[in-house]
């Protein structure tokens, strides 16, 4: 039983983006597994399941995102949640967030793949982009401001 509902729960978070262990217990239950928040801590535990930076997602450790669209959603998470004011100074980038969340949102930006951006530095609470070109830090700009005005 046990080895059903990991492997239940490993399908679970590799299809969807799962953020709490409750939500987990509620799809396994569907699935007609009854588990109680304990035994999905120690499950999450023994797979070595970690949360994604960008998103706060599960995923087994060592994965990137699944897909370019999984990642964008990911960027668009961290981005709404961390971005607090970016500025734009020809082709750099520099993006203010709260302490302590520049990294996740920079790594949710390196996982997107993004075209605008050839690299980023991350600080405690600043990130640099380097954009290729002026005209791709104002794309970047944009579609940042964007997922934050949503």
């Amino acid at each position: 039983m046990k080895a059903r509902r990991q492997a239940a729960l490993l399908e679970l978070i590799d299809r969807d983006a799962i953020h709490s262990q409750e939500a987990l217990r509620k799809r396994l239950h569907q699935r007609g597994f009854d588990a109680t928040q304990a035994t999905i801590s120690r499950d999450i535990a023994e797979l070595g399941l970690v949360k994604r930076a960008g998103d706060g997602a599960y995923q087994r450790p060592g994965v990137d995102a699944a897909n370019p669209e999984t990642a964008l959603v990911a960027l668009e998470r961290a981005a709404a949640e961390f971005l607090r004011r970016v500025e734009r100074a020809q082709q750099l980038v520099v993006i203010r967030t709260g302490r302590g969340q520049a990294q996740a949102l920079a790594e949710a930006m390196d996982r997107a793949q993004l075209d605008e951006i050839v690299g980023t530095i991350a600080g405690d609470d600043t990130i640099l982009v380097v954009a290729r070109g002026a005209r791709g830090a104002a794309a970047l700009v944009k579609k940042l401001k964007d997922f934050t005005s949503e």
